[in-house]
């Protein structure tokens, strides 16, 4: 069994401020060993003072893109689906003007699994207990309508829960099934922090069978490398790269031929 619930009050985030010692503010008293805090992304972005003027929302997605995977042109605008400098594959490359001061926008943290790293162990030593950090986002998904939220930086957990190598209910032996733990405790936690509650931070308690050391990998090893992405671009983009691919083919094999003749003259 296990529980999920988060508790008011937490102060509005700005730049600079302490997360740490606000989070471990905020939960005094409350955290037991082994519990999870589920942190939304937005209030690290804040801290770490990622909230931009959003005159020009499309530049900045544009600086945040390592690599458009999709675009769709829709009455509004254009939806770009775009890897950013986190690996993510996400709409808009992340950022994000909901919850945010008129006229701004905000950027995702510069590296969750860091900052991770560092609210772990600010709050284990301040409170002698071993608990683990999930940063999450919202997220759309492939083939599926609506949003979720889901881990996009995690320490002192495991991200993973890799059951290859044991057996099912039925007792046949289980060879590809890999969990995604980090991703749904993010999806849990959204559960009760909602959009618009103001309740960026959720406790999961019951799951300490899933804590660990803060040598634990990241939610990066999360993040499905392009290589081994069957479906890497969109339907668009695949084939423009696909036509663009044989265009060169036949330029290339137009030149072959024309000097095959002038070769053969000379031999």
């Amino acid at each position: 069994m296990y529980s999920v619930f988060t508790k008011t009050g937490l102060p509005e985030i700005g730049a600079g401020d302490d997360l740490a010692t606000m989070l471990g503010d905020h939960f005094e008293g409350m955290l037991q060993e082994g519990d999870i805090l589920a942190v939304t992304s937005k209030i690290l972005s804040k801290a770490e003072g990622r909230q931009v003027a959003a005159a020009d929302r499309e530049a900045a997605i544009t600086a945040e893109t390592v690599r458009v995977v999709a675009s769709r042109s829709h009455p509004k605008g254009v939806t770009r689906i775009v890897e950013n400098p986190l690996g993510l594959v996400m709409a808009a490359a992340g950022v994000d003007s909901s919850n945010t001061p008129e006229g701004s926008v905000l950027l995702l943290p510069v590296d969750p699994d860091g900052t991770a790293r560092d609210l772990c162990r600010a709050l284990r030593q301040r409170f002698g207990i071993s608990l683990g950090i999930v940063i999450t986002d919202t997220f759309g998904r492939p083939w599926r309508t609506g949003q979720t939220d889901v881990a996009i930086g995690a320490a002192g957990l495991r991200v993973l829960d890799d059951l290859r190598g044991t057996n099912d209910s039925q007792g046949r032996r289980m060879d590809v099934t890999v969990a995604a733990v980090a991703d749904e405790i993010a999806g849990a936690a959204d559960l009760v922090k909602g959009k618009t509650s103001g309740n960026p931070v959720a406790v999961l308690r019951g799951l300490g069978h899933l804590v660990g050391s803060l040598d634990e990998p990241g939610a990066r090893a999360l993040v499905r490398a392009a290589a081994e992405d069957m479906f890497r671009l969109g339907s668009d983009e695949a084939w423009q790269e696909g036509y663009a691919a044989g265009i060169a083919h036949a330029a290339a094999s137009s030149t072959a031929a024309e000097a095959s003749p002038a070769a053969e003259q000379r031999g």
